[in-house]
């Protein structure tokens, strides 16, 4: 009793509330305002340094000497990270936090309600302050990314420091530093560095600048130029795990090539002094795709340029560089926030990252990182995945943009997927798109379309680089003035509202249909192969891992009436122990026979047996051309000229 009774006084304490007996103040926790931000100078500026040599403990240690005044300091955590739409700001890696003054410690306090936030009291005549603190990579994928491998690292400078609380992350000035492993070589938007030893200092910089400029460096590096002899120079930097994957087939550079090309002729300018794909290709750290506004982080597994299954990772790179202008240069009014602790709103995420999810689609293809048959096969799959979105019932697209908050971690798993729906506007948004596409194509006869719109959106104020807003209404006003047409009926009916109806009006009005036959969509071939899963979700009606272990059960499908749901493990198929090819051989046999599937399940240790009633074979989709009408896709899928 007397250590529950100290745990419920502890409680009280910390929630400021009145035990009997006792006056509620004498228990109160005090607690400093954290101030909000305001257009001004910081006065002074912040020296950071960060030591990453420590690869092999994935250990980064941090040192800032912040100019500061007496009194009551509030120092932030970044928790809004441009880009990932959510509190993601990764704390938990923090440890060993310490502030000094003149070699003497000061105390520091958590903000109870925002533990984001961190109170110091600095001593009268202190003009400036030591913080010290180690941020703690993530040693395996189960923890959240991978940022350090033996032969190379990413360095989000986010991850790596405080700020002082009260004013606008543009007002505040940064002189940063890292020191990086012996010889390694990187690169960074961050302006040229000079070079000591294997310590790097870049010029001062204001803090949302520095935020939007990461660093990768690894032991194998290599830097191409991408648009040689042009005014605002671009440039591919990648490292990787070994110098094999290093080379680049000459028929990938000249792709890449005319990625850059094809995303400047398409919006008309360009919104940055130069950029640089910052690309690495590793097993050892996280894979990653995170626009920036000169640069991007783009992280995928080995085999990007050596390995011809790998194709369908190659929309990354246009997707991420597309942000530079939809997203980056044009924003959405409610996700510009004055600096990174204050909630950002993404309502508009079906403009910014679905008609960036549908812009990656079409420059990969116009550049030649995909042909347009994969192209077709992408298009297909993902227009299936949200006819199959049993969730369509109950959540509107303009819903989904809210998963980034509801789940801020990303680690809502695919269970129930379908029924759920998770970050859909990125999908469905690119599918919309088409639809805007295709139909002002047939408004106008084919004399305009969304490249239309594009270049009179995206590619305003060429040279511009700081952040131009924008509202609902802007869209709607843009769009009209490229076709007039009731926009905001369309969207509002395709995003705003519940629409249990397929999103594939944009596919028939392009001149294509979805449908379903027995033969493997390439897309979806090489994605299971490369996640390791097996998607039967049009047929049987389930994501299968390839372990057997259900990832997604169709909701009210015939695997879901048969009583199967995820966490289950498929043991034996009929009296055959379970494999994928047992699976869709006995799909393929139950075809036109009135026998049900009978699939052995293990769940939580014990065994069940389950008949499936499904008889319509393999399904698996794809595009098909509906006679007699103009191929509008392809003509959006061709180069401009």
């Amino acid at each position: 009793m007397l250590r529950a009774s100290l745990a419920t006084a502890a409680l009280a304490a910390l929630l400021a509330v009145p035990l009997r007996g006792l006056a509620a103040e004498s228990y109160a926790v005090p607690r400093a305002a954290v101030p909000a931000p305001v257009d001004r100078p910081y006065p002074g500026s912040i020296a950071l340094h960060v030591d990453a040599s420590d690869v092999a403990q994935k250990i980064f240690r941090v040192h800032e000497t912040l100019a500061v005044r007496p009194g009551a300091l509030t120092l932030l955590y970044p928790r809004w990270i441009p880009g990932n739409h959510g509190p993601s700001g990764p704390i938990i890696g923090i440890a060993g936090l310490q502030v000094t003054a003149a070699g003497n410690s000061l105390p520091w306090t958590r903000d109870p309600l925002d533990v984001f936030a961190v109170h110091v009291d600095v001593p009268r005549g202190v003009s400036s302050i030591e913080v010290r603190f180690e941020f703690m990579s993530p040693t395996t994928s189960r923890f959240g990314r991978v940022l350090m491998g033996p032969d190379l690292l990413d360095l989000p400078w986010n991850d790596v420091l405080l700020y002082p609380a009260g004013y606008f992350t543009r007002d505040i000035t940064v002189g940063p530093s890292v020191t990086l492993p012996a010889g390694w070589r990187h690169a960074s938007a961050l302006a040229p560095a000079q070079r000591t030893g294997d310590t790097l200092r870049f010029a001062p910089t204001p803090l949302d600048m520095l935020v939007d400029s990461p660093l990768v460096a690894g032991k194998y590096f290599e830097r191409v130029r991408l648009n040689p002899g042009a005014k605002v120079p671009v440039h591919l930097d990648v490292v990787a795990d070994n110098p094999l994957q290093l080379k680049i087939p000459p028929a990938l550079l000249k792709a890449h090539e005319n990625l850059v090309t094809q995303a400047v002729r398409l919006f008309g300018s360009q919104h940055y002094r130069h950029y640089d794909f910052l690309l690495w290709i590793s097993d050892a750290i996280g894979g990653q795709g995170l626009e920036h506004h000169q640069s991007s982080e783009d992280g995928t597994g080995l085999g990007y340029f050596t390995d011809p299954a790998k194709w369908y990772d190659r929309d990354l790179l246009p997707h991420e560089y597309t942000h530079s202008w939809n997203g980056k240069f044009r924003r959405p009014a409610d996700l510009w926030t004055p600096n990174f602790n204050v909630p950002m709103q993404d309502t508009l995420l079906w403009v910014y990252e679905g008609q960036t999810q549908y812009w990656g689609y079409v420059l990969a293809t116009r550049s030649g990182l995909w042909d347009k048959q994969q192209a077709r096969d992408v298009f297909a799959a993902e227009a299936s995945s949200m006819a199959l979105r049993t969730g369509r019932s109950w959540r509107s697209v303009e819903d989904t943009t809210n998963q980034p908050i509801i789940d801020k971690n990303r680690i809502l798993s695919p269970d129930w997927a379908n029924w759920q729906r998770g970050e859909d506007y990125y999908i469905e948004g690119a599918l919309t798109w088409l639809d805007v596409d295709a139909r002002i194509r047939q408004l106008t006869h084919d004399r305009k379309s969304l490249n239309d719109f594009a270049r009179a959106f995206f590619g305003i104020d060429d040279g511009r680089v700081d952040t131009l807003t924008y509202t609902y209404a802007d869209i709607i006003r843009a769009l009209d003035r490229v076709a007039p047409y009731n926009w905001k009926r369309f969207l509002d009916q395709h995003i705003y509202a519940v629409r249990v109806a397929p999103p594939l009006g944009g596919l028939t009005r392009a001149g294509w249909k979805l449908v379903y036959t027995d033969q493997p969509n390439a897309y979806l071939k090489a994605a299971e192969a490369q996640r390791k899963f097996h998607d039967d979700a049009a047929s049987i009606g389930f994501v299968v891992g390839h372990d057997g272990a259900p990832l997604d059960v169709q909701h009210d499908g015939p695997a879901f009436q048969a009583g199967l749901a995820p966490g289950m493990k498929l043991v034996a198929v009929g009296d055959r122990v379970y494999s994928n090819d047992a699976l869709r051989e006995a799909i393929t046999a139950a075809k036109g026979d009135t026998a049900p599937i009978r699939l052995t399940v293990e769940s939580q240790g014990h065994v069940y047996t389950v008949e499936v009633n499904y008889h319509g074979g393999l399904r698996y989709p794809h595009l098909a051309r509906i006679p007699g009408t103009p191929d509008y896709l392809d003509r959006i899928l061709s180069p401009l000229r």
